[in-house]
């Protein structure tokens, strides 16, 4: 490989970015994806989930969204979407190829897959993503009924009839919550009590606001100051749902007996099965050994910035450098400030 070659490890939304941008910077970027197209974890997602964005504001620039600008694109028609993106792109994408280790050289790096490949390359982007590795928070106590993280939650039909908590109190957990709770009995158990941002504000969709004032550049130092928790965005079906009785939220579970669940004034209660909607946190085993990582596995960086090693960035990240780092709708920002470090070396 070339001195302006990056090795771009994972296909999904952010590595489609990365590869973007690195061909706007005159780089020639190689793709590494793991499964068998580049449209990272999407297709595993549970199946009635639909962007939290309206397609004018989740595409690619210079890459719309095909369609009604203002409807709520789903699951599968990003999965579309994503496919013809990296149709478009002027890159090398290596499918079925996952990144095993990653060495540093004195002219770069050098990226080790499963297959036995070595590609050198003066730059390395880390998007590979968060899906597979999903958090759940340690609870006292077992468990012995099904529980299991969002990630491996496709449809509410196999709880239909069900006593079920949802943890969580994001986006993912009211959605999956809401539809549960037209065939089961369902709780949301929370740390914090769900904050609802109105999804239309003046007749215009929330991101609207977000874009003209410009609040997805704030960093996260920032929002977090003024945002308490993660904002739920809502039509008003959420928030109804909780008001009428069809949804309940209750203080975080405290302790797990078996098939019953304590809550946090003491009662026990039986639980048929617990899904997690706790968030994911970065998968980067590859860099284990190059010491780029703390002690939790987390990367040690600055804005997506490796803090060790030249040269080496990230894309993806949540609140990486904006409350929208890790969408659809931000990441390609994010693209462009990291391949602009691998570039001017």
């Amino acid at each position: 490989m070339t001195a302006d070659s990056v090795v771009i490890i994972g296909g999904g939304q952010s590595g489609l970015a990365g590869a973007f941008a690195a061909r706007e910077a005159g780089l020639r970027p190689v793709v590494l994806e793991a499964g068998d197209r580049a449209v990272g974890s999407w297709p595993e997602y549970y199946d009635s989930l639909t962007l939290f964005s309206p397609a004018r504001y989740s595409g690619f620039p210079g890459a719309p969204f095909p369609g009604d600008p203002d409807r709520y694109p789903t699951r599968d028609e990003v999965v579309t979407y994503l496919e013809k993106l990296a149709l478009g792109i002027d890159a090398e994408i290596h499918t079925n190829s996952r990144a095993t280790t990653v060495e540093a050289s004195d002219r770069g790096f050098a990226v080790h897959t499963n297959t036995g490949e070595e590609l050198r390359a003066a730059g390395v982007i880390c998007a590979s993503g968060s899906f597979t590795n999903p958090h759940i928070p340690d609870i006292p106590g077992e468990f012995t009924g099904p529980l299991l993280h969002v990630a491996n939650y496709r449809s509410p039909t196999p709880y239909a009839g069900q006593r079920v908590v949802v943890v969580g109190a994001g986006n993912s957990a009211i959605q999956v919550a809401y539809e549960l709770a037209h065939v089961a009995t369902v709780t949301l158990a929370v740390r914090r009590p769900i904050q609802f941002v109105p999804q239309v504000r003046g007749g215009r969709d929330m991101h609207y606001w977000l874009h003209a004032l410009r609040l997805d550049l704030l960093p996260p130092s920032v929002l977090k100051r003024l945002i308490r928790g993660t904002p739920v965005f809502d039509t008003g079906i959420y928030s109804h749902a909780l008001k009428s009785g069809l949804l309940d939220q209750r203080p975080m579970v405290t302790r797990l007996n078996a098939d019953q669940v304590e809550w946090s004034d003491g009662t026990r209660e039986h639980v048929d099965a617990i899904i997690f909607a706790t968030g994911y946190r970065p998968n980067l085993p590859y860099l284990k050994d190059l010491g780029a990582l703390d002690s939790t596995g987390m990367p040690l960086h600055r804005r997506g910035i490796s803090l060790t090693h030249p040269g080496l960035v990230y894309l993806g990240v949540e609140f990486q450098r904006s409350f929208s780092s890790n969408t659809l709708r931000g990441v390609s920002r994010d693209a462009e400030y990291v391949v602009r470090a691998i570039a001017g070396r």
